[in-house]
């Protein structure tokens, strides 16, 4: 694809929001967009850099053995309240309930 076809929007100026200069950076070289307060839409470059990262990463693992999974991201509360961290993140966790009325959230990590 030639550049002049690439979806790239670049910024001459970094948003005033951005404190940190990855942040800045990855702005302005129109590698991500802010859709609103802490999320972001990963535009095309920014995607294809993740990618790599993520296959660099991937090799890595290989390399030592180690097998990779997937999480849910929608998690049962009853493990979260196990830990002990159900309460901890407050009113910030997304909480939800299923059609069997059993408590579930937007799980912030999977380690």
């Amino acid at each position: 694809m030639r550049l002049t076809e690439f979806f790239l929007p670049t910024l001459k100026e970094a948003p005033s929001e951005a404190k940190v200069i990855s942040h800045k950076l990855m702005l302005r070289a129109g590698m991500i967009k802010q859709s609103s307060a802490g999320i972001y839409s990963w535009l095309p470059l920014g995607f294809k850099v993740l990618n790599k990262i993520e296959q660099i990463i991937i090799n890595e693992q290989n390399s030592i053995g180690a097998q990779q999974i997937l999480m849910p991201t929608i998690q049962p509360a009853d493990i979260w309240v196990e830990s002990g961290r159900y309460e901890d993140y407050g009113q910030e966790m997304l909480r939800v309930k299923d059609r069997s009325d059993r408590d579930l959230l937007y799980g912030p990590t999977n380690e």
